[in-house]
């Protein structure tokens, strides 16, 4: 039988009042989910959540528990609580018009776009990614892009209960992996692009794992419509298997798409950077000045445009006003020192979207292009490779620091990325403490320089042997160039 129908009789009829992974939070009135994780596996908690006082379990295999225990055994307890947290919200997402982004990039800034048009036209729209959850009043941070299923559903009731009439979800390659959006009904699903990334031991093992676990919000959820860019490396890949009849395409390259972007061009005013186009859609056309960089911010806002037309009916010319006052958090952000320089905080954490971030700046002529970069400990040693040669081909002088070390030593870290450096001529130095790198590249910041500050973008923390330690690159920017200020 099926997780969602063996599952969905339980909630009423056993008077329970809480759902849970975790042995600490089980009660008389729980149900208890037995997760196996990466560090541990719920089934072995068990017992402690049976002394806690529960009795309904869900499980992959038996449990050696007393005989008043109801054990329910599924295949994929994963899939089973994705089930259970839609039935035990009273499935949300058929109360609000969702929509599901996937790809290796550009989630959080089509997701922000698309809710700023939604905004700017009148509709009240909530938002969960990597930005957090934002609806109404609201707002909150988030551990992962896309959060367990007990949470997310929670969220999605939350932003019902609140008023909103639609809510735009970043869904991860780690979130289909693990079915923790299972269960929800998408209005449009979306694709952005898909690189090499995310491939290691502790996330996918190869290309085509990757690549078959994007495909699952395509193939196995029932959306009304599908968006893509037709430009996205392995695009043909990642839809195969989708069953959705309305599809609607995006390009930068390709006329012949439904949504096509020409005659691009770049602007510079007060510090900002951004990126005019115009969109054409068959014999329809309409001009959009977004005060975001590069060709890939462009391709992420012809998905938002065409997702808020196909969607929610919102006209092409409108769509592309309300950009023109578009901001995303952490992405190409621009923040103008005293000193002439501008500080661009952006997420870029792997090599692909660090050269584009870099290529694209190299377009606006900086005077010297200055990137302070490091690397997500406990992953891949091949993408600290990677954004070494990104930055070592691109950027005038390179600062090589930390990022989220978590339990590696951080210079160990900075000596893997330096080994791209070897046989080039752009200089570089490390410091292992980035709040010190920070301070360290803006003094020497001079009018007309960029400061690129990549792999942190919106984040207010830093995760160090294990603690989420508080730090904010914007904060520490403000405060260095304002004491470099001369005094009065």
């Amino acid at each position: 039988m099926r997780a969602d129908l063996l599952l969905s009789g339980l909630l009423p009829t056993q008077g329970i009042r809480t759902v849970t992974e975790r042995a600490d939070e089980a009660s008389a009135d729980a149900i208890f989910v037995c997760i196996r994780g990466a560090r541990a596996d719920g089934h072995d908690f068990a017992a402690t959540a049976y002394q806690k006082g529960c009795r309904i379990f869900v499980a992959e295999r038996p449990l050696d528990l007393p005989s008043d225990a109801r054990i329910l055994t599924v295949p994929s307890t994963r899939e089973a609580l994705a089930h259970l947290a839609c039935t035990f919200y009273r499935n949300p997402s058929r109360e609000l018009r969702v929509i599901g982004i996937t790809g290796t990039k550009g989630k959080t800034t089509t997701a922000c776009l698309l809710r700023h048009i939604l905004l700017e036209s009148g509709m009240s729209c909530g938002y969960v990614g990597t930005n957090g959850v934002q609806f109404g009043d609201t707002e909150r941070e988030l551990t992962n892009t896309t959060p367990d299923a007990m949470t997310l559903q929670r969220t999605l009731r939350e932003m019902q209960k609140a008023g909103m009439e639609a809510a735009v979800i970043e869904v991860s390659s780690q979130a289909l992996m693990q079915y923790r959006a299972d269960g929800i009904c998408f209005d449009s699903v979306l694709f952005t692009n898909l690189y090499p990334d995310h491939i290691s031991p502790t996330e996918h093992p190869d290309l085509a794992h990757y690549i078959a676990a994007k495909r699952r919000l395509f193939t196995e959820f029932s959306a009304s419509r599908l968006l893509y860019s037709k430009d996205a490396p392995h695009a043909a890949e990642v839809l195969e298997g989708s069953a959705i009849q309305e599809r609607l395409s995006c390009s930068c390259e390709d006329p012949s798409a439904d949504l096509y972007a020409d005659a691009l061009s770049l602007w510079q005013e007060d510090g900002q950077l951004g990126i005019s186009f115009t969109v054409r859609e068959g014999k329809k056309k309409a001009f959009c000045a977004l005060p975001l960089l590069g060709s890939m911010q462009v391709e992420n806002a012809l998905l938002a445009i065409a997702t808020a037309k196909a969607s929610f009916g919102i006209p092409l010319e409108k769509a592309c006003a309300a950009l023109r006052k578009a901001s995303v958090k952490g992405r190409a952000e621009c923040i103008p020192l005293p000193s002439g320089a501008t500080a661009i905080l952006d997420y870029a954490h792997n090599g692909e979207s660090l050269r584009r971030l870099l290529s694209d700046l190299r377009a606006y002529k900086p005077r010297r292009l200055i990137c302070l970069f490091g690397s997500v400990g406990e992953r891949t040693q091949l993408r600290r490779v990677q954004l070494g040669e990104a930055a070592s081909e691109l950027a005038d002088l390179c600062v090589l620091t930390a990022d989220n070390p978590g339990r590696e030593d951080p210079m160990k870290i900075i000596f893997e990325i330096s080994s791209a450096f070897l046989g080039t001529r752009t200089p570089y130095f490390a410091i292992p403490d980035r709040e010190q790198a920070i301070r360290e590249a803006v003094r020497l910041c001079r009018e007309g320089d960029f400061l690129v500050l990549a792999g942190k973008g919106h984040e207010t923390y830093q995760l160090i042997e294990g603690e989420r330690v508080p730090f904010s690159e914007r904060e520490i920017l403000l405060e260095e160039g304002q004491a470099l200020l001369p005094t009065v």
